[in-house]
């Protein structure tokens, strides 16, 4: 990375910028597995939910700009997954490759780390390589991989799940 980038908490002034990262990923990737968009009250109640539920969501700033979000959120609705999350990091299509991805992953796991959290979930397109292999740098396992779950674009998509234990001292 070329430039200095800033991770910090978002505000909801960082909504407009996060829903159109989150709408491009809609509109052109399999990052996402929905094809409606999303306008900038969703944002804000998800973004409240989130919030109000003690979840983070943080921001990576360059040249004053939101380069991506990432945010991580109930993975089951029972009490005892409570200490396991599933989270999500969105990259702007013009700055992806500059490893924004990573430094959100980690400032992402030392949230977890600090905030109780006892194991991360990743659900990933099988065919996202790259993500997959960040993942796996940050100490992520595969745990299986769904056959045709997912529809997208016309086609089945198989879903890779993958598992980190957070550590407990705060590193990433």
């Amino acid at each position: 990375m070329d430039q200095a980038v800033l991770v910090r908490d978002a505000t909801e002034a960082d909504l407009p910028a996060i829903r159109e990262i989150y709408n491009h990923a809609v509109e052109h990737t399999t990052a996402i597995w929905n094809e409606t968009l999303v306008d900038l009250d969703n944002r804000i109640e998800w973004f409240r939910m989130r919030k109000g539920r003690g979840f983070p969501v943080i921001v990576a700033e360059k040249d004053g700009k939101v380069a991506g979000y990432a945010s991580y959120g109930d993975w089951r609705a029972f009490d005892g997954y409570r200490h396991t999350v599933e989270h999500s990091v969105y990259v702007d299509k013009d700055c992806r490759g500059h490893g924004i991805g990573e430094l959100l992953m980690r400032a992402l796991i030392v949230r977890a780390s600090t905030g109780g959290i006892h194991v991360m979930i990743a659900g990933i397109e099988a065919e996202n390589t790259a993500s997959i292999r960040l993942h796996e740098k940050l100490g992520f396992r595969v745990a299986g991989t769904f056959r045709e779950v997912g529809t997208k674009f016309g086609r089945w998509l198989d879903l890779t799940c993958m598992e980190l234990r957070v550590p407990e001292n705060g590193a990433a």
